[in-house]
């Protein structure tokens, strides 16, 4: 599925120019991994919109906030050496966190992403780390099912951002599948 600039502004106004430089990178990721429906590209955008603060950040901010001095020392999340907390903090249009799921990731999509973890922050390994997140959870079969709460726990971990999320999904549904209520109903109406 091909998303433009102009889709992805529509879906996220707040991208703007921005979504020039990701239109390109997002189209190809969505077809490496078979996000290639109105309903799976729908859902995937959204997420993206939210995490990414519409295409605004491929880094995490950084504070330090109280829960982001927790990623220091994580064992879940494979940060054993001084400074990984800082050194893999979140990056990516879905902000992929930690030493452990910045190696699979690396490993995923060709790069090595523990020795140089700024890699993700170009459109073209943002875009790829969100697709290669969304395949290894298996997020396209929730998305089918139009679980969008599902899609959420799974790649928010919770239902953090929830209602700024729907909007997102809301919008991108309208805009990738004009009759998406008639088709879901099993009416499909053509123009």
């Amino acid at each position: 599925m091909r998303i433009s600039a102009a889709q992805l502004v529509a879906i996220m106004p707040g991208a703007g120019s921005r979504a020039g430089l990701f239109a390109t990178p997002l189209s190809g990721t969505m077809e490496l991994y078979g996000i290639t429906t109105p309903l799976r590209a729908a859902a995937f955008l959204a997420q993206i919109a939210h995490e990414s603060g519409q295409l605004r950040y491929v880094r995490e901010v950084w504070g330090p906030t109280a829960a982001q001095l927790r990623y220091e020392g994580r064992i879940d999340l494979g940060n054993i050496q001084p400074g990984d907390g800082f050194r893999y903090r979140g990056r990516g249009l879905i902000q992929i966190t930690g030493r452990a799921n910045y190696a699979e990731c690396g490993l995923g999509i060709g790069i090595d992403a523990v020795m140089r973890p700024e890699l993700l922050e170009q459109p073209e390994y943002a875009a790829r780390s969100a697709g290669w997140f969304w395949a290894s959870r298996g997020i396209n079969t929730p998305a089918d099912a139009g679980d969008f709460e599902r899609v959420t726990r799974l790649i928010n971990g919770g239902l953090n951002g929830y209602v700024d999320r729907c909007t997102f999904y809301e919008r991108a549904k309208k805009l990738l599948q004009p009759n998406f209520e008639n088709v879901r109903s099993g009416v499909e109406t053509r123009p």
